[in-house]
């Protein structure tokens, strides 16, 4: 092979891109851009651009930042032609997406602070949209993302900031590959890059099968013009990921095709809001749709949603305040899109005042998506909505559906989310988002909080299982709330990172929550804990109803799943027999929140009440907001903010009543919001045996056996972990001094990556109770004393971005997070070789020998153990200076490459060219030749009954070849 192996890649990318119908652009700098970006533009436009009128146009486009080049981008751009005429030119067809013109091209030089070639760029009608950087196999898939950031930085911006159109990254090694939306932060994430998938939800890594499907151009155009959201709020572009494109999809299919109703199952945090918005935006556009009916079932999530809406796209709604201002958004012609509650819409529907009104929408034909669609959807008005709107198609989303096994009856017929809404157009799971990364899994831990008095075998404080007992007498013993309370002063700044997250603590009812809150209040005014509390229940006077106020489901839903045991009455519990309702009945619950709401005033400088629903509503949106800021350590609640409601920040769930099925799904799932590398995964931690009903929940919402990719494995496997990573990394670097030692660069990369791992477990390890440096292989200060040396190199790197010199460390991330890594390779061998070099005479025989031996060990490097032994033998005693050895291998690979190849042609009467091909499309698909394409590049044909061995036999030459002087060679 005469070219590199990410040559390769990158040259096959574009023989593909060129198959699938992509023009090859042959663009050099800016100057060719912009000739055939004004070429292009007349085509597309079917017009003749003077001088003026490009140069016009090119100071329009050339104007702000990603986010605004991209408002730009979805509009028309406009010019005042040499007739002085005002005209305006198109450059994307948003509506018709395959009628632009595609091209494809590569390494375009742009000059900013540092000059950067980029590798394949596509473009549409002349402007880079999509730009896609290549690392060669072997090479860390978040390099590529970081050298992204890197031209962001440095050149995306240069000339007339032509590349701050791009909508679309593409990154890849050959065998992972992923995709995310441009924008304009300095440094994006790297947790926003995701991988595409089939309809199936499996993934797509391998990039010519990438290529073939989401690079298709029509496919490529629609992700662009229909599946990247611009976000108002954040002034950021998002794009679909692939879930939610084909629920989207299917929706806007059915709508389409008018093939009834259906229900899409997305898994709590999957981005819900999101593929509800792009569904209700694109069937605004239908025209035989006359309007679409976002319906939540709180005032707190229509103000989320009509919020969350509005961000995507600026004023595409108007909260409905009240009822009446819902109707007249139903008989306002120019609202398309409506979001409303579905207690106002049934009012809507079922007042006479609004008859009237109402009555003359019956027959037109609208969509209805209902939010969480279990959760209401149950009752008498589901069914007053179906019988009252005659033409009317019904969509929900739910990310824990109704099924008979956690049905609910209602008059002896159970209702199931199927019955109601038909089929299920698209499911992903939570096995599904945990494994793609776009939610975490769930640690859990189940703590004892009594134990009693076994008097029958004389026996004293046997364990008792929590679900053992349910009277309240024990439960809501003063003594048990009061332990569990100092559980969590004692453990909360663990679990949380020492504040870094929040966390919710979710209780059985109202009074038992007055009960937590005055024991957690009174402990910080005596400076037993300094963490911020907060609470919130609804009320209403009639006392006795109490318990069910701010219930999010009926009680049957949330009651524990396992059969109850038999509790014997000859215990002796060790519990107060002063009940909390003995102590609270006399005063009623609003009072106490009035108190409460009043010690979050002085807190927080607010003024806030219950004494007008505006008041208490505004008082809802300030906690939340807060949670969502990291100002309140502990939401105190009975069933709010247990649905619906979003917070990354929120890591720590404190559970102390029984949850069943989907109720116990979305409450455990307010933890597990993708944030950063230091939240590692959702903390749930349970005052109850809840591992039956946790069992039971999670075989029905994810595959039957998807435990263990749900919840987090035991203590004692990462401590087994951490032991062998610290093994890994003494062996890059024995102690702590010998970091200072490393000498190169790639010796330094190999020690960051080995110490991120340990970070990363340590992180993990940090949230468990019973957590102590003690169970490691490696010290409290050795860790502390490596991650100085850590900080060091990024303090180093960072410096070095100031000189005009890349280092290749500015492409490693310093962060947490799991990587693959080679302990032993041809560069580690290359390391030994310069070292060789340095040692005596009698010391270098000996130490060749014991390379040889490495060599031989080692699986990856045995292919190549007889070049590199040619290389020590013949090269080797000629190089004079160590550093130059990494640079003359790499010519001496190159040369024995294309010997290779020479020879294989002629062993075999091979046509060299056709071999080469072979063999570059071998490295890009990662598939071996088929024997028509062996037996094409013969230059003669064997008989009939020969070509099968005579194909395997070249094929494994082929295989050899690679294996030799490709796989896991420096390129």
């Amino acid at each position: 092979m005469t070219t590199e192996p990410e040559q390769i890649l990158e040259d096959n990318l574009l023989t593909q891109l060129i198959s699938l119908g992509y023009e090859k652009a042959i663009i050099k700098d800016e100057t060719d851009l912009l000739s055939n970006l004004k070429t292009q533009l007349e085509k597309h436009n079917k017009i003749s651009l003077s001088e003026n009128d490009f140069k016009q146009i090119l100071n329009f486009i050339s104007k702000g930042n990603v986010f605004e080049k991209a408002k730009i981008l979805r509009d028309r751009v406009p010019f005042v032609n040499d007739k002085g005429e005002d005209k305006t030119i198109e450059l994307i067809n948003q509506t018709h997406w395959c009628k632009n013109e595609f091209q494809v091209t590569q390494q375009v030089s742009m000059e900013g602070k540092y000059k950067n070639r980029y590798d394949v760029t596509i473009l549409i009608n002349g402007l880079p949209l999509v730009q896609i950087e290549l690392k060669r196999r072997g090479i860390e898939l978040k390099e590529a993302f970081n050298q992204i950031n890197r031209y962001k930085r440095h050149s995306f911006a240069s000339g007339n900031a032509l590349f701050q159109y791009v909508q679309i990254f593409g990154i890849s090694n050959g065998v992972n590959t992923k995709y995310y939306a441009n924008n304009s932060i300095k440094k994006l994430n790297y947790k926003q890059t995701f991988f595409w998938a089939d309809e199936k939800n499996k993934l797509i890594t391998q990039l010519s099968k990438f290529a073939d499907v989401f690079l298709e151009p029509c496919h490529i155009a629609k992700m662009i013009t229909r599946y990247v959201v611009l976000n108002e709020s954040f002034r950021a572009l998002m794009v679909l990921r692939p879930y939610q494109y084909y629920a989207t999809e299917a929706i806007v299919e059915t709508v389409e095709k008018r093939s009834g109703n259906g229900y899409i199952w997305h898994t709590t945090g999957s981005g819900k809001t999101l593929t509800s918005f792009k569904a209700s935006q694109i069937i605004t556009r239908i025209p035989k749709v006359h309007k679409v009916v976002f319906v939540v079932d709180r005032k707190d999530l229509d103000y989320q949603t009509t919020k969350e809406f509005n961000s995507f796209s600026k004023g595409s709604i108007d909260g409905t305040n009240n009822t009446k201002a819902l109707v007249d958004q139903f008989a306002d012609t120019n609202i398309k899109l409506i979001v409303t509650t579905i207690q106002k819409l049934n009012t809507a529907i079922s007042k006479n005042r609004y008859n009237g009104t109402m009555e003359q929408l019956q027959d037109k034909r609208m969509v209805f998506i209902f939010d969480e669609c279990h959760r209401s959807q149950f009752g008498d008005t589901h069914q007053r909505i179906v019988t009252y709107f005659k033409n009317i198609q019904l969509f929900g989303f739910t990310g824990t559906p109704i099924f008979e096994k956690n049905s609910l009856t209602k008059k002896s017929v159970k209702k199931t989310t199927k019955s109601l809404f038909n089929k299920c157009l698209h499911k992903y799971v939570i096995t599904d988002a945990i494994k793609d990364e776009n939610v975490l899994k769930f640690s859990i831990e189940y703590i004892r909080t009594f134990k009693r008095k076994d008097t029958k075998h004389g026996v004293s404080d046997v364990d008792i299982e929590v679900e053992d007992i349910d009277r309240a007498e024990v439960m809501d013993a003063p003594e048990r709330l009061d332990k569990i309370t100092e559980y969590i002063i004692a453990n909360h700044h663990r679990k949380t990172h020492n504040k870094e997250y929040t966390s919710i603590f979710c209780v059985s009812s109202i009074d038992t929550l007055i009960e937590y809150y005055n024991i957690l209040h009174l402990k910080k005014e005596k400076n037993k804990h300094n963490l911020k509390v907060a609470t919130i229940f609804s009320y209403q006077a009639n006392e006795e109803d109490r318990d069910a106020i701010g219930s999010f489901e009926d009680e049957e839903f949330l009651t524990a799943a396992e059969p109850k045991t038999s509790y014997s009455t000859d215990a002796t519990l060790r519990v107060s027999n002063t009940t909390v309702a003995d102590q609270t009945k006399y005063r009623h619950s609003r009072e106490y929140l009035d108190e409460f709401i009043g010690h979050y005033n002085k807190e927080f400088g607010t003024n806030y009440t219950t004494k007008d629903s505006q008041s208490f509503y505004n008082y809802y949106n300030d906690i939340a907001r807060r949670v969502k800021n990291k100002q309140i350590d502990v939401l105190l609640v009975v069933n709010m903010f247990l649905t619906g409601f979003d917070s990354k920040a929120l890591n720590t769930i404190y559970v102390d009543k029984n949850l069943k099925y989907h109720g116990l799904i979305q409450a455990y799932s307010r933890t597990n919001r993708i944030l950063d590398e230091r939240k590692s995964q959702g903390n749930v931690v349970c005052f109850r045996n809840l591992k039956y009903a946790t069992d039971e929940a999670i075989k029905l919402f994810s595959n039957i056996d998807a435990k263990e990719d749900i919840i987090i494995k035991p203590y004692e496997e990462y401590v087994a972990k951490f032991n062998e990573a610290f093994i890994e990394l003494i062996q890059i670097a024995p102690t702590v001094n010998s970091v200072n030692s490393l000498q190169t660069e790639e010796d330094e990369m190999a020690f960051v990556k080995a110490f991120r791992e340990l970070m990363r477990l340590k992180n993990v390890l940090s949230t468990f109770t019973e957590f102590t440096f003690e169970d490691l292989a490696m010290p409290e200060q050795g860790f502390e004393d490596y991650k100085s040396k850590y900080l060091d190199l990024f303090d180093k790197v960072r410096s070095n971005n100031l000189k005009e010199k890349v280092s290749i460390l500015q492409d490693i991330d310093f962060e947490l997070e799991l990587i693959h890594r080679d302990e032993i390779n041809v560069a580690y061998i290359l390391r030994l070789l310069a070292d060789l070099k340095d040692k005596k005479p009698e010391e270098q025989e000996k130490e060749k020998q014991r390379i040889v031996d490495i060599i031989a060990g080692d699986t990856q490097l045995r292919s190549k153990k007889e070049l590199i032994e040619r290389f020590i033998l013949e090269n080797l005693p000629h190089i004079e200076d160590a550093d130059d050895i990494s640079d003359e291998f790499e010519v001496y690979v190159n040369k024995e490459r294309i010997k290779a190849i020479k020879a294989m042609s002629e062993e075999e009467n091979l046509d060299s060219n056709k071999l080469e091909r072979l063999i570059g499309d071998y490295l890009f698909t990662e598939k071996q030749p088929l024997r028509d394409d062996v037996i094409s590049m013969m230059n003669n044909r064997p008989a009939l009954k020969e070509r099968r061995s005579t194909a395997e036999r070249i094929t494994s030459k082929i295989v050899k070849f690679v294996e030799t002087f490709i796989s896991g060679i420096a390129g």
